[in-house]
């Protein structure tokens, strides 16, 4: 399977997983938009994807939060290359704290983010899917869209509310050949993740080497991190499965941290 010639938008994908799966699917020769907040990042690895072949990729300007910015860089990869076949909802924020001494901003901030970003991306492609009568819409989710863990209420309620999201979506979209899957990572060893290194230290009274060692690794087999490339092969499974037999579903990919 591969996504020779398929339009595809991932978002946040100017760094970290959003950027290793573009380069995933660049390779398998999709035409990918690098929608992130930051132009000149998107498009500086635009560039590079595109230099990289066979596929090519844009960057383009998108907060995902603003229905207007949403629908206005959908519109863009449409006229920029005809329709869009695949969604990766990969926008994403992390922000701790005990849920008594959780800002009610930051809790909206990072739902917004998270929920909102996922909806308004899908709401802006579902049309062009279903009038191509196919498409794929991958939500990044996580391990904790299953599980729990201190200081993150704000994170899990989003983590936890992508799943529902994508099972409307799944059955909504089943009738026009549209397909919707969760994929669940663990702790993968992006900026994201080292920022909450010494956050969680200092919030939890413990060493760095211990919130790595006990709080991030300790329910996996291995005590390793999983990577960027893990997380892009399946979302490179998801957006190429070509039928709705896969729809509707989520993936851990954790290192055994968390087991169906």
């Amino acid at each position: 399977m591969d996504l020779n010639g398929k339009v595809c938008i991932i978002t946040g994908a100017a760094r970290g997983i959003g950027a290793e799966i573009a380069k995933r699917y660049v390779r398998s020769g999709a035409r990918v938009a690098i929608a992130d907040l930051a132009l000149d990042a998107a498009e500086a690895t635009a560039a590079e994807l595109t230099r990289m072949g066979p596929g090519e990729a844009i960057g383009v300007a998108m907060n995902v939060t603003d229905e207007a910015a949403v629908n206005a860089g959908v519109l863009k990869v449409v006229d920029h290359w005809g329709g869009v076949d695949v969604l990766v909802s990969n926008a994403g924020i992390q922000i701790v704290h005990e849920l008594q001494d959780f800002p009610f901003d930051d809790w909206k901030k990072l739902l917004s983010i998270h929920l909102d970003g996922a909806f308004l991306t899908s709401k802006a492609c579902l049309p062009h899917m279903y009038k191509a009568g196919s498409g794929a819409i991958i939500f990044m989710g996580s391990v904790h869209s299953k599980e729990a863990s201190p200081l993150k209420s704000a994170y899990v309620t989003a983590k936890h509310g992508l799943l529902g999201l994508a099972r409307v979506i799944a059955k909504e979209g089943a009738a026009h050949g549209v397909r919707t899957n969760v994929i669940c990572p663990g702790f993968v060893k992006t900026p994201l993740v080292e920022k909450q290194i010494p956050e969680q230290a200092k919030e939890l009274g413990i060493s760095e080497e211990e919130v790595v060692n006990r709080i991030m690794l300790g329910g996996t087999v291995d005590k390793e991190f999983t990577t960027v490339e893990d997380v892009a092969e399946i979302a490179h499974l998801f957006a190429a499965f070509p039928t709705n037999a896969l729809t509707g579903q989520s993936m851990v990919v954790s290192h055994g941290w968390f087991m169906e």
